[in-house]
């Protein structure tokens, strides 16, 4: 299973109508306030929301449903989205609409197990060795092209690195120098380079090039504490959904016939469930090294009365 190349695939969520809502609007004790997080009213459904963002929280709600009912306008997704906004980016929250499971492409149990994969994250703990630091300088060093003619080709790249600690200069390879173009690294930047992949990361600019003008197109970060060279442990989060899809997906070669495959495969492919057996068991591998920890989320399934009675069977066992 492959975890380096996994790229987030997070749906486009449909909070037009409800992207000033910032939370449930509850006092610490929990009861509601009148006009609070962008909620006028429903005071008794927030606070009940409040107790289910509470058993979340403490990890009791594990494979629990819960029904709003209401008639339309009354605030049913706003307090969905609510809940989502109080637990935080880190945990995953899927919103889909019932009417999304009538795909003329997959199954309806397909579109369902998608859905709930999506809601479920795994938080993976690595330790890299970065690089990180001020850049005091970024000098590319010509060499010939080797393939003769009169361009020259950039044969390697210095970089200088200004912690709190001290100053550090590094002999990079030329790709690293296509990510700094790339970032728009200049002087006076704050970078890290991970050691073994090469990718650069732009953090802001250093706190010692803020003026004081009002309107700033930047952000100032202050100067890295330690050494320029140091062991860095990253949190990175996928959903289990972005593991069967990074898995599934054809790893053709360059010939003609394999980009020909992918180009006439459908848009959406079903995942079979030997596959997501396969990832489980890896999964649980990762999660009983202590390498990786299951993030459980929250599965928001809009105009639920659209759903057949295959549909919430299929819930019900999933569940």
């Amino acid at each position: 299973m492959q975890l380096e190349e996994v790229k987030s695939m997070n749906k486009d969520q449909r909070v037009a109508t409800h992207s000033h809502i910032r939370g449930l609007g509850l006092k610490p004790e929990g009861t509601a306030e009148a006009v609070a997080a962008g909620f006028v009213g429903q005071e008794t459904a927030r606070e009940a929301a409040g107790v289910i963002v509470d058993l979340i929280k403490s990890k009791r709600f594990a494979g629990r449903a819960v029904l709003l009912a209401g008639a339309p306008g009354t605030g049913k997704t706003a307090i969905a989205y609510a809940i989502s906004q109080e637990l935080g980016s880190r945990v995953p929250f899927c919103p889909m609409t019932g009417s999304e499971v009538y795909s003329s492409e997959v199954k309806k149990t397909e579109v369902l197990m998608e859905s709930f994969r999506r809601a479920i994250s795994l938080r993976v703990k690595d330790t890299k060795e970065v690089y990180e630091g001020e850049v005091t300088e970024i000098t590319p060093e010509e060499a010939e092209n080797p393939l003769g003619g009169y361009s020259k080709t950039v044969a390697n790249v210095v970089i200088g690195l200004k912690t709190a600690k001290g100053t550090k200069q590094l002999r990079l390879d030329p790709s690293i120098y296509e990510s700094l173009l790339k970032e728009k690294v200049t002087t006076g930047d704050v970078v890290y380079i991970e050691a073994n992949t090469g990718a650069v990361k732009r953090v802001g600019r250093s706190d010692a090039y803020a003026t004081e003008y009002d309107l700033e197109a930047d952000e100032y970060v202050p100067l890295p504490k330690g050494d320029v060279h140091k062991k860095r442990e990253v949190l990175q989060d996928v959903t289990l959904h972005d593991l069967d899809v990074a898995n599934a997906r054809p790893q053709g070669g360059q010939d003609i016939v394999s980009m020909m495959s992918q180009l006439m495969k459908p848009r959406k492919t079903e995942i079979t469930d030997k596959m997501r057996t396969e990832i489980n068991k890896a999964v649980n591998k990762y999660v009983e090294q202590g390498t990786a920890e299951l993030v459980p989320g929250v599965l928001f399934i809009d105009e639920v009365h659209m759903l057949d009675i295959e549909c919430f069977t299929y819930l019900n066992r999933a569940l």
